[in-house]
């Protein structure tokens, strides 16, 4: 085997050992169960989430629920328009009876959908790194009764949605630091040391995730057996923060 080969193998492995622990499974599954549960407890016409690509210009609906959930998904707009848009920017909520009335509504958007709502509920998803999309319930029944309620508990479904999201996005950037460094190992039999290097030099959060691919690579240095061993470890310490956050 070639050293091509090796530094690749040596990336298979450590993808293979780190990626179940960084993943939820069913994680798309779970964004559609909060936005059809949001949907359904809120009696509302439809619900969806959008979030803030990497470039940091646009809100891409990603999943929704409801009255036009089919055009909906997929669809993208200016970070900075609509009320979705004000959420984003000024990361507060936001409940609004009459839309039409609200200075920022798309009026254009929401028509391209094939549904054009009357009252709102905008929730932004926040996670330590700041606000990365929203939540959005369209025409709830009801809306009569506590604001503050249902604000309350539109604020616990963003923040499962914002917890999966994050886990996904941080699974995506092992994946990015990992080849990243397998580049750099090109014409090297030593993976590990390609992994400290681009730890150091690496953005975050793919200098973190580098230096954690890297501790592992050294465990298998080690032996199989002491690598699964806290591989198991750290599985049960993220699920259990995953739990502790999610209260």
């Amino acid at each position: 085997m070639d050293e091509m080969s090796n530094s690749l193998a040596g990336l298979a492995q450590l993808a293979a050992d780190i990626g179940p622990t960084l993943v939820p499974a069913g994680n798309e599954e779970l964004l559609r169960s909060i936005t059809e549960s949001a949907r359904q407890l809120f009696d509302a016409a439809a619900c969806s989430l959008a979030l803030l690509n990497e470039d940091e210009d646009e809100l891409h609906f990603i999943m929704a629920s409801g009255a036009g959930a089919e055009s909906v998904i997929g669809m993208r707009m200016p970070a900075a328009q609509g009320i979705a848009g004000w959420v984003l920017m000024s990361g507060q909520a936001i409940a609004i009876d009459d839309v039409q009335k609200h200075p920022n509504f798309a009026e254009d958007f929401a028509e391209s959908t094939g549904y054009v709502p009357r009252s709102l509920l905008v929730m932004p998803l926040e996670t330590d790194l700041g606000v990365i999309g929203v939540i959005e319930v369209l025409d709830r029944h009801g809306h009569d009764r506590s604001e503050t309620r249902d604000m309350e508990l539109l604020g616990v479904f963003a923040r499962q949605a914002a917890l999966a999201i994050e886990s996904g996005r941080l699974f995506t950037d092992l994946g990015r630091a990992l080849l990243e460094a397998a580049g750099k190992a090109a014409g090297s039999t030593d993976l590990g040391n390609a992994l400290r290097r681009h730890a150091l030099l690496a953005p975050r959060p793919r200098a973190d995730l580098a230096e954690l691919a890297g501790l592992w690579h050294d465990l298998g240095e080690v032996g199989a057996d002491e690598r699964l061993t806290v591989t198991r470890v750290a599985s049960e310490l993220l699920a259990y923060l995953r739990t502790h956050r999610a209260r």
